[in-house]
């Protein structure tokens, strides 16, 4: 199978990458990416010298280089996304570009090249917040930020296309994700590089919103899951069921780097900030996938890899213009 993976240089659709030639002999992956601020070619560099991956650098609104990437290609994984919440509130129309007309350029290449399978990458985000009970993948989807609107304006584009052109399309929807090379500006690796540095924590508002946790390697599972056994059309959640406030991620973080509660700072609460997101994964489960990674191991493990490995988020956090001066505006704005 020759795959195109594309924003297969970020955070989970490296993993994927990884995996993908780690685990099989018998695909070829064609990683596609814009290279903007999340990607990261340090994150294949255990697989840059596989005979069987090929880079190739390109926006996938670029139609003219997307085509060239595919050639050949049985499936497509679609990780390429603005994904920041913070990001999205300050910068909007980059969100809609990537996450919709991006999206919309991928379906026009499968139905017009015939491609045997697409499966969209989204998130839990779409839904909004719940008080209680969980989000099934029959739920309405009521996002709160310019990301998760665009992220749902994306899905509903590759539903219509399934409807409209009977494209083999499957959606995923997945809870929030931690481990290894997580762009340092997301919650854990933010925390536990300013722990390691001396810097304080900035934990939003009371700390009391509670996010599903998934480790990313249960989350490529998944997704290998559905790009192999989903049904065109359908969606697909995707989580740990590992329910945890903000507060108490941060409590791991500091027992885990024998630190105490004095280098968290409280910062004013970020503007729609969803309080709950919770995910009934039964339609996944009940056909055979199951997140593999206990929370806490998994947390503490990923807390370790960063521990060990500050040359990768060194170069983000400090020798690069672009996470200054992000981390600048996001203290100024909280001031």
């Amino acid at each position: 199978m020759r795959l195109l993976v594309c924003g297969g240089a970020g955070f989970i659709g490296s993993a994927f990458v990884r995996r993908q030639l780690q685990l099989r002999d018998d695909v070829e992956v064609v990683c596609f990416d814009k290279l903007t601020y999340a990607g990261n070619l340090d994150n294949l560099l255990p697989v840059a010298g596989d005979p069987r991956y090929t880079f190739v650098h390109g926006d996938i609104g670029d139609r003219e280089t997307l085509e060239a990437a595919a050639a050949g290609v049985d499936a497509i994984v679609n990780f390429a996304a603005e994904t920041h919440v913070d990001r999205s509130i300050a910068e909007p129309d980059a969100f809609i570009r990537t996450d919709v007309l991006g999206t919309h350029t991928l379906l026009e290449l499968v139905r017009e090249r015939g491609i045997g399978r697409f499966v969209q990458v989204s998130t839990d985000e779409v839904y909004g917040s719940i008080d209680e009970g969980s989000f099934t993948e029959e739920s309405q989807i009521t996002p709160s930020s310019p990301y998760s609107a665009s992220k749902a304006g994306g899905d509903l584009q590759v539903l219509a296309y399934h409807r409209t052109f009977d494209l083999p399309v499957m959606i995923t929807r997945g809870s929030n994700t931690y481990g290894p090379y997580q762009y340092p500006e997301k919650l854990i690796p933010l925390f536990v590089t300013n722990a390691l540095e001396g810097e304080q924590l900035p934990l939003y508002g009371d700390g009391m919103n509670v996010r599903d946790w998934l480790h990313v390697d249960d989350h490529c599972s998944g997704i290998e899951w559905v790009l192999a056994n989903g049904s065109p059309g359908e969606i697909y959640n995707v989580g740990g069921g590992n329910e945890r406030t903000n507060r108490e991620i941060t409590s791991i973080i500091l027992d885990e780097l024998g630190l105490g509660g004095d280098v968290i700072r409280r910062v004013a609460d970020r503007p729609g900030h969803d309080r709950r997101y919770s995910l009934d994964t039964a339609k996944l489960r009940t056909q055979g996938w199951a997140p593999g990674v206990e929370f806490e191991e998994g947390l503490r493990d990923t807390i370790r890899w960063y521990r060990d490995n500050p040359q990768w988020w060194n170069k983000i956090k400090h020798h690069t213009e672009e996470f200054a001066d992000w981390r600048k505006r996001w203290y100024e704005e909280r001031a």
